[in-house]
């Protein structure tokens, strides 16, 4: 039996969710009964379907509507995983960065690229990070502080989730001077990022390996599952990059946030207008029990 849930950016009305139910019927679901877990915001109905065909097909019929759906007997999960940049915040601190070694429109369309998938990520890191070889290491706690913001609902969703028993982690393709501030910001249990090699006070231009790559992210995955017994069904892992490709195919629920077109392909899920919040509702957890940042 799967779920679906509707979760509006804007009112959502009932022919909205007439309309939803209209396209899950024509993808395959025999969908039952629609009910309000939310007043004009969020709605559920259930039935037996094949997910991603109904999921693609609510999607065109409420266009104005991020729309999950899932196995109604795995809705709950015990561990999250989440990429930083561009998801957890809303820059690519390498590139914001470079900003300060004058570099930012070379290095941010390298970035792209990686992120798109066009490019190795392993080669694209080790070239940028080599730009930035000697820059002063001040310029990172200027970055953080003028430019990393966090992205909308970031905090109530990893407090929350946490407050409910779910083991939270952060892990980045980016650099550890950057990811354990921003996991302490969110309320993350733990963060894993790549090391930048320092000598004195400024950048060598040279990443410490291993380096955190998409392979490594999937095994931080499955690693931190195996270690608290939690079956990879109930976890949860979140992007917007080719990055995070693995690590969202592997997970029990996978999750593209405003991602490049091949992650938001591969994933169970689509957050493509609301903020992080939309996960809330897509585990069942009612607004009344958020920890509100």
């Amino acid at each position: 039996m799967k779920l679906v849930t509707i979760v509006g950016s804007e009112r959502l009305s009932a022919g909205d969710v007439s309309a939803a139910r209209d396209a899950a019927a024509s993808a395959g679901m025999d969908a039952g009964a629609a009910s309000w877990t939310e007043a004009e915001a969020v709605a559920e109905f259930s039935g037996a379907g094949p997910a991603a065909a109904v999921r693609d097909a609510v999607e065109v019929a409420v266009p104005h509507a991020d729309v999950i759906v899932q196995a109604a007997a795995e809705r709950r999960r015990r561990l999250f995983i989440a990429d930083m940049d561009s998801t957890m915040i809303t820059v690519e601190c390498i590139d914001e960065l470079a900003d300060y070694a004058g570099l930012k429109a070379e290095i941010s369309a390298v970035t792209e690229a990686a992120m798109r998938g066009e490019i190795d990520f392993i080669g694209a890191l080790e070239g940028r990070v080599a730009l930035l070889a000697q820059l002063p290491v001040a310029a990172i706690d200027d970055c953080l502080r003028d430019r990393v913001r966090l992205s909308p609902g970031a905090q109530t969703l990893v407090r929350t989730l946490r407050r409910h028993g779910v083991y939270t982690l952060l892990v980045s393709g980016g650099f550890t001077r950057f990811t354990g501030p921003v996991a302490e910001m969110i309320g993350f249990d733990e963060a894993r990022a790549n090391v930048l090699e320092t000598y004195g006070d400024v950048l060598t231009g040279k990443v410490v390996p291993p380096i955190v790559d998409a392979n490594a992210k999937r095994e931080a995955l499955t690693g931190a599952a195996h270690e608290r017994g939690i079956a990879l069904a109930e976890t949860i892992a979140i992007g917007d990059g080719a990055n995070d490709l693995l690590m969202v195919e592997t997970a029990g629920l996978g999750v593209a946030y405003h991602a490049k077109p091949k992650l938001a392909d591969a994933a169970d899920m689509r957050i493509r207008r609301g903020d992080l919040t939309v996960l809330l509702h897509a585990l069942g957890i009612p607004r009344a029990d958020w920890i509100s940042a």
